[in-house]
């Protein structure tokens, strides 16, 4: 098993990572939490059915009373009616402030799951066991909960730590290869603003099963990363804008889309290719930069371009969290590994997008 301490304090916490840890999460939710008596499990229509009941025996059996709820698999779901649908069950349901909701799913669950704890009595305990990639090495990591507006993704949320992170890697055995590739976009990402010598692994892995054989390191190797991130900036303020290489233009496919076309993934590939292609013909970004991210984003069937128009994606990103009045925080590569922070005029924005 491999653990990683978030230090932040009294919001600190522990993502554990090890093959087989699903089944001993009860044990470990009812040493964690010995007040809470009752847990509520928050999963998706498409992870239910794989692992809800493993969960519930492991809960049940550390005498934790278990409730499930289940949401709609997909970004659809992660909106302000969902969120209500899921408070009323709580509410329903007996849970008290001293009771645990954990969520079981990728990142809409996480993302919705958290919200929900974070609102439901001003806040319950809440535990993040994350079952796809993407989740496992990003979204579960680091305390942003949320849910989407018909205005863009993520703008009604808060910052709200879990009280621990369980990652079983097992579980990625049966997640479709689309959706692993959609993760592996947000570990080309760390590779790219922080860790070249991860991109190059990444790169170098000679088929899917090569990867899976040693994702435990992929997914600690990510996790350390944004844990350090968090750790200086909670908030989301300054350096932790990092973690959002290639987002503010990959948010703007998805919702371009409905999200109904691209993952958030495949949105974020684009992005990060699409921005670093822009940076290094403007003298930003050391040349070849773009060509090498193509190549290793194309190995794994990840897109590099949307056929969005410039005036639609300009719409969409002046609502992003990162626009401050009339200027935006873009994150860019000097090269690979050196991800770095730069503000621009809103004005100056369509130079950063063909």
């Amino acid at each position: 098993m491999k653990k990683i301490h978030v230090a932040l304090g009294e919001h600190a916490y522990d993502i554990e990572i090890a093959r087989g840890i699903l089944d001993s999460i009860g044990q470990k939710t009812a040493a964690l939490l010995p007040k809470a008596r009752m847990a509520a499990i928050v999963s998706d229509t498409n992870i239910a059915p794989l692992y809800s009941e493993r969960l519930v025996r492991s809960l049940e059996a550390s005498g934790l009373k278990t409730v499930l709820l289940t949401i709609e698999a997909g970004e659809q779901s992660k909106n302000m009616k969902v969120l209500s649908e899921v408070l009323e069950q709580l509410a329903e349901s007996g849970m008290t402030r001293s009771d645990v909701l954990l969520t079981l799913g990728g990142g809409v669950v996480g993302d919705l799951g958290g919200f929900a704890a974070a609102s439901f009595m001003r806040g319950i305990a809440f535990i993040q066991v994350p079952t796809s990639l993407l989740a496992q090495i990003d979204s579960s990591v680091g305390g942003k909960v949320a849910v989407d507006l018909k205005a863009g993704k993520n703008l009604a949320g808060t910052f709200y730590q879990p009280k621990a992170v369980f990652i079983d890697t097992e579980l990625l055995a049966t997640l479709p290869v689309r959706f692993l590739h959609d993760g592996l976009a947000e570990a080309i990402k760390y590779g790219c603003i922080k860790d070249a010598a991860l991109f190059e692994k990444i790169a170098a892995y000679a088929s899917d099963a090569e990867l899976l054989a040693d994702i435990d390191s992929v997914v600690a190797a990510c996790c350390s990363i944004k844990a350090r991130i968090v750790e200086q900036d909670e908030f989301d303020t300054g350096l932790r804008m990092l973690l959002n290489f290639g987002h503010t233009l990959g948010h703007a496919v998805e919702q371009h889309f409905g999200y109904s076309h691209f993952t958030h993934g495949e949105g974020v590939a684009i992005g990060m290719y699409q921005l670093t292609k822009r940076t290094e013909a403007l003298g930003l970004t050391k040349a070849g930069t773009a060509a090498r991210i193509k190549e290793v984003l194309e190995k794994y069937t990840l897109p590099v371009a949307a056929g969005v128009p410039k005036e639609a994606l300009l719409s969409t990103m002046a609502k992003d969290k990162k626009k401050q009045g009339s200027s935006i925080t873009l994150i860019i590569l000097e090269s690979l590994g050196q991800g770095v922070l730069k503000k621009i005029s809103w004005q100056e924005m369509p130079e950063y997008l063909e």
